[in-house]
């Protein structure tokens, strides 16, 4: 982050920030003590209110937990489910009808409905809590968001017939975190890695020392500026994007598009002294072609899948690979299995790419770190 950054961040935001890279270079581990908030204050010079602010900033992204009378700590935090019945769900389908013969009655095709509710569901998804412990036959991936991934856990019971796949999308290092901590059985991540200029297997190595971990590959996915369509400012680049004064739509702290980001604008010398930010920071690919698409922003930083859902201009700026990360205590799970076999199949070659914005001949490849 560059000082005309840091200078315009709210001190509470870069506290939090100062911890999230603690965690993601390995400094601070899953389950290790924070400092008190009196004494983070003194450190920071700053007020007690201010630090509570930064930590409720990171137990809402599930990367610490504070309990009374014991103070913070590196974590996850868990909520318990709604129980469900035959009687619940069946008003549910009703309701789920109705919306979908309205929508029909207003012109909107099956396609258009299906992928609006899939940006919905993924949105939700990224800012709520992930479930507890499930039951054997239910896998749960927590990670960075990709609409490939959720409709692989749409179709999962016919990928791993019996299983069902949870899905929480909560950054690439929050999936990481949760792996770390024993609240998912396997992640979703491109983190990209500036020392050594490598996606995904350093900062593995990071936060899961001495661990055997596998790689999946998912897709090569296309990661770009998303524009109005026909791109009306003319941008072609970061250059261009931190001299202009578009409003600008980005991700959460703690996301891999983020972390890419910044290290790039810095590395290239960038800053933005006027930018004029979106009001929300989004926590999907989704949602940033949705602020995009509302008008609500000029431009994003999200993956091509996206703006072509919403019908948006985009301009190519990285291919990144989004891999899973599988410890090999999780390697030999049926399920897991099942998903690499899959992977390395055709149909599933067919289907992540008909999404659009994905190079999938690598996509089932397997690598090994640890």
């Amino acid at each position: 982050m560059t000082t005309s950054q840091t200078d315009r961040t709210p001190l509470y935001q870069q506290i939090a920030e100062s911890i999230r890279q603690e965690i993601l270079y390995g400094r601070l581990q899953a389950g290790d003590s924070l400092p008190t908030v009196r004494d983070l204050a003194v450190q920071w010079r700053c007020t007690q209110g201010t630090v509570q602010k930064a930590y409720r900033e990171l137990a809402r992204q599930g990367l610490v937990l504070s309990l009374p009378g014991r103070g913070t700590s590196v974590a996850t935090t868990l909520t318990a489910p709604v129980t469900a019945t035959p009687l619940r769900q069946a008003g549910l389908a009703n309701q789920a009808e109705a919306f979908l013969l309205q929508a029909l009655g207003h012109g909107y095709k099956i396609e258009e409905v299906e992928a609006a509710l899939g940006a919905a569901i993924d949105r939700w998804r990224a800012v709520t809590a992930p479930p507890p412990p499930p039951p054997p036959r239910v896998l749960r991936l927590c990670g960075s968001h990709d609409p490939a991934v959720s409709r692989i856990a749409a179709r999962f019971g016919a990928i791993a017939p019996g299983y069902t796949l949870r899905l929480s999308f909560k950054g690439s290092l929050g999936g990481l975190m949760a792996l770390a901590g024993g609240a998912a059985d396997f992640a979703g991540s491109h983190l990209w890695d500036e020392a050594t200029d490598t996606y995904n297997a350093a900062t593995v190595q990071r936060l899961l020392p001495g661990q055997r971990v596998a790689l999946l590959l998912l897709a090569q996915r296309h990661l770009g500026l998303i524009v109005q369509p026909g791109n009306p400012a003319g941008l072609c680049s970061l250059e261009e994007l931190a001299g202009s004064r578009l409003r600008f739509a980005n991700r959460q702290r703690g996301a891999g598009t983020r972390v890419w980001l910044e290290t790039q604008m810095q590395r290239q010398g960038l800053a933005w002294p006027d930018r004029a930010w979106a009001e929300v920071e989004a926590t999907t690919h989704f949602e940033v072609a949705r602020l995009v698409a509302e008008g609500r922003a000029d431009v994003g930083l999200g993956i091509e899948a996206a703006a072509l859902a919403y019908g948006l201009g985009f301009v190519l700026l990285a291919t990144e690979p989004y891999e899973f990360v599988i410890p090999v205590s999780a390697w030999d799970h049926p399920a897991i299995q099942a998903l690499a076999q899959w992977l390395a199949t055709p149909a599933a070659r067919a289907m992540i790419g008909a999404l659009g914005g994905y190079e999938v001949a690598q996509t089932g490849l397997i690598r090994w770190v640890g």
